[in-house]
């Protein structure tokens, strides 16, 4: 039996599908990093049902696993307040402006409980869920922050496997925390060009059914 026939993934649409997604999230950012007191607003209860937001949920062998969010409205003026630090290397990008004129959705929430971080495929199945659905709802890119330093981070991951491109800095956020935040860029096109080069079976996995992205074809 492989770790396929282990892991399901899904949509949270339902009052349970939060609570398993609380289940992971408060193991992860209230009792593992202490980020947080109130960890009830990190799945707000408005977000069932919610077009701007999505929310998705990995389990291992029934039990939860994973957990990931998905915003299709993104917050701009936050992204103004946080004071973006341009990286060396980012192409010259105007990252508010990039924001504003691409179709890009923001990934975060990304969590994997202890006891499954060796198992890529909890990390792999829920960049699948999320990003085909992103996919399916017409948008290009995404953009996430990854901070810096932290011993759990998923840069390695979002960098070495996705293909995120760190394009800039800043030091606060939605979390307050004292870490560094990285600013990264996926477009999903060039994503998958790279995806069928390496052709791993992490990355037919992710990539297997997707379509509709503009350039796939190129």
């Amino acid at each position: 039996m492989s770790q396929l026939d282990h892991i399901e993934s899904l949509k949270a649409t339902t009052p349970a599908h939060r609570d398993e997604c609380l289940t992971v999230l408060r193991e992860v950012y209230a009792a593992e990093k202490e980020w947080v007191q109130d960890d009830t607003h990190l799945f707000a209860e408005s977000d069932l049902g919610s077009e701007a937001v999505s929310w998705f949920l990995v389990r291992f062998d029934g039990q939860p696993a994973g957990v990931v969010r998905v915003l299709y409205e993104l917050p701009l003026d936050l992204y103004k307040d946080y004071g973006l630090k341009l990286l060396d290397g980012a192409g010259g990008i105007n990252v508010e402006e990039f924001l504003a004129k691409n179709r890009i959705a923001e990934i975060g929430r990304f969590a994997v409980a202890d006891a499954y971080r060796r198992k890529i495929l909890v990390a792999a199945a829920l960049m699948r869920i999320a990003s085909h659905e992103t996919v399916n709802r017409g948008f290009t890119h995404y953009v996430t922050d990854v901070f810096e330093g932290e011993e759990h981070s998923p840069l390695a991951f979002h960098r070495k496997v996705l293909g995120f491109q760190p394009v800039a800095t800043h030091d606060h956020g939605e979390i307050d925390v004292a870490y560094r935040r990285i600013t990264m860029l996926l477009d999903f096109a060039e994503a998958y060009r790279q995806f069928k080069k390496r052709n791993t079976f992490i990355h037919r996995f992710i990539a297997e059914g997707l379509s509709g992205v503009p350039g796939l074809q190129s």
